[in-house]
């Protein structure tokens, strides 16, 4: 159980290092149909495509690992 946690561990900081750099040349969380509403003070972002395609790939990559 430890091994696994310390893999997961590092596979997140990894992404995160991967987002970070890359966040400039790939536009997630930025992208058209993400919805972004403002009313005044108040503000709601819901990045709806962003979590469509983070979802597409990860379905991907996972069916690409089950085999």
């Amino acid at each position: 159980m430890g091994k696994t946690l310390v893999i997961v561990g590092v596979v997140l900081i990894i992404i995160g290092v991967l987002w970070q750099l890359l966040g400039r040349l790939i536009p997630l969380g930025r992208l058209p149909g993400d919805l972004f509403f403002k009313n005044g003070q108040v503000s709601f972002y819901f990045p709806i495509v962003t979590c469509i395609v983070i979802s597409i790939v990860l379905s991907i990559l996972f069916s690409l690992f089950r085999r």
